[in-house]
């Protein structure tokens, strides 16, 4: 029931989130699925190490790959199933909640939630940048291939 619940949820968040951003009819449901299995590999990957840098890491790296995947298949840019993919994981809570404890003048809390949120975001980003290096590998050696 919780794997059902959660897929549910960060499917349709990302799809909403696309349908906002306007991205084509035809990405919806590969950028929705791309954002659902994002979040399945975070949530469980958070559950088994109980930190947050590895399983934004391995989401986003995911994410990124099925970003590649799709972007292949349908003849799309990769970022129109990338960034919709990425709404389940950004960090809006600790946002939030770093805001509101430096505005509560409680600046220990600040620090905490900011770096939850920096930590957040490197994951990220070094997700994407280890996905766009993978596939240039790849890209490289299967060239080299048919030549």
């Amino acid at each position: 029931m919780t794997f059902l619940l959660h897929f549910s949820f960060s499917f349709f968040s990302s799809v909403a989130f696309g349908f906002i951003a306007n991205i084509p009819r035809r990405a919806l449901l590969a950028s929705g699925f791309t954002g659902a299995v994002g979040w399945m590999i975070y949530f469980y990957l958070n559950q088994l190490f109980r930190n947050i840098a590895f399983p934004n890491f391995a989401a986003a790296f995911i994410i990124g790959c099925l970003s590649i995947f799709f972007s292949k298949k349908k003849k799309m840019p990769m970022i129109i199933f990338y960034i919709p993919g990425l709404i389940p994981l950004v960090p809006g809570g600790p946002s939030y909640e770093a805001v509101r404890a430096f505005a509560l003048e409680d600046p220990n809390a600040g620090f905490q939630k900011l770096m939850v949120v920096t930590t957040t975001a490197i994951s990220i980003a070094g997700g994407l940048m280890v996905t766009s290096l993978v596939e240039q590998i790849i890209n490289k050696w299967l060239r080299f291939r048919r030549v």
